[in-house]
């Protein structure tokens, strides 16, 4: 693909988009036909009219949402994200709603009949009208709440033949962080301030540091140079940096505060007498040939370790030589329901490798859930992650 991706990826977008305007059109006409009894002619013309220009204003508002045509235009980010945020909510929140509302409905009618009694009737309302509120209650949570609630988990990756130097080592791994309209410098300066309590050996940013351009750029690398690690800092390239043009501009500006973003190269450091060697990549867009000629960063000898935004590249970095890939860009799904002990999110329809740590022989995966969102600024079962990583010899 190209930066259409941007838009729509997946026939699971396209079909999302239909439910939603085959919903929305479903709601105007009801409101219509109700209107239609109880008000004048002439009122009627002017909700009809109304209904048009909230549905033309929703659909602006929505196209905003796109962080690729906010860049490509050079609109005001901040507005346009919230513009987008809230014609996202509103147009999936009340098509959950409403569809959940017409079920309950449908199923009343099944076991009740076509007739309700008064009571039955009054309970029916106000089963609907709390599910009509429901999905803004839980958006209203994970904006709010889970959105900043930055948690720590540290996990053990086990590395059969893990050199002595390397045991233990621990990689502090932040990824996606969407310094934006939602969320503020002060709450990265948060994450800085946890992540630097670990005492990383190492610190690894995969990429996403804003969402479109125009975003506070300068002020994310900025907090990122407060990171403590006894290596320093490595990075590399997300979407957002492509979409938002600024790949060279983040790769001149980071350099110039001591942190190098790897692209297409490799650095490797020493720890004791075992080297870990770390190369990085520029986004790797879905459907293309991934890692084109990244085989040549391994150091024989070394234990390799990928940075690529795209945690779809995993088994193309296995067969070229990688240990360790890291990754992000998933959001952990963003928004997660588990259904039967299964974690059911958006990000499932677009890749295998939504969160957590794979496996494939004796390499691994880390894909973490990052820092920031995009889109509807919530997070509901996939709260934002600092991680931290620790090699153990299996």
């Amino acid at each position: 693909m190209n930066r259409r991706e941007a838009f729509l990826r997946t026939p699971f977008d396209l079909l999302a988009i239909f439910i939603v305007i085959l919903t929305q059109w479903h709601m105007s006409r009801q409101l219509l036909a109700a209107a239609g009894r109880r008000l004048s002619p002439r009122a009627v013309v002017v909700i009809r009219r109304a209904v048009l220009v909230f549905y033309a204003l929703m659909a602006a508002a929505f196209a905003l949402g796109f962080s690729y045509l906010v860049s490509r235009y050079k609109l005001p980010p901040s507005p346009a994200q919230i513009a987008g945020a809230v014609a996202q909510i509103w147009l999936f929140g009340s098509t959950a709603g409403y569809l959940a509302y017409r079920a309950v409905r449908w199923l009343a009618g099944r076991v009740w009949g076509p007739t309700f009694d008064p009571s039955r009737r009054r309970l029916l309302n106000a089963t609907g009208g709390a599910l009509l509120a429901a999905p803004f209650a839980v958006v209203g949570y994970g904006a709010l709440i889970e959105r900043l609630d930055f948690e720590v988990r540290e996990v053990e990756i086990p590395v059969p033949n893990l050199p002595d130097g390397l045991d233990g080592l621990r990689l502090l791994h932040l990824s996606d962080i969407h310094l934006s309209a939602f969320l503020s410098e002060k709450n990265l300066a948060r994450v800085v301030d946890s992540a630097n309590q670990l005492r990383p050996h190492l610190a690894l940013v995969t990429g996403d540091l804003i969402t479109a351009g125009g975003d506070p750029l300068e002020a994310c690398l900025r907090q990122l140079a407060r990171l403590r690690a006894d290596a320093g800092v490595l990075g590399c390239m997300g979407n957002h940096e492509d979409y938002a043009m600024v790949e060279n501009l983040t790769e001149r500006e980071a350099a110039r505060l001591g942190i190098p973003f790897l692209r297409g190269r490799a650095q490797a450091l020493r720890f004791g007498g075992a080297v870990l060697n770390v190369a990085g990549v520029d986004y790797q867009r879905s459907g293309r040939n991934y890692l084109p000629g990244a085989e040549r960063l391994v150091l024989p000898g070394a234990y390799n370790v990928l940075l690529s935004h795209n945690p779809d590249v995993f088994p193309v970095a296995v067969e070229k030589g990688y240990d360790l890939t890291l990754a992000g860009h998933t959001h952990g799904g963003q928004v997660t329901v588990e259904i039967l002990h299964q974690p059911i999110n958006a990000a499932r329809f677009f890749t295998p490798f939504v969160y957590g740590l794979y496996r494939r022989g004796a390499a691994a995966e880390y894909v973490t859930r990052g820092i920031g969102t995009i889109g509807i600024p919530a997070r509901i079962g996939a709260p934002p992650e600092i991680a931290l990583l620790r090699l153990r010899k299996a």
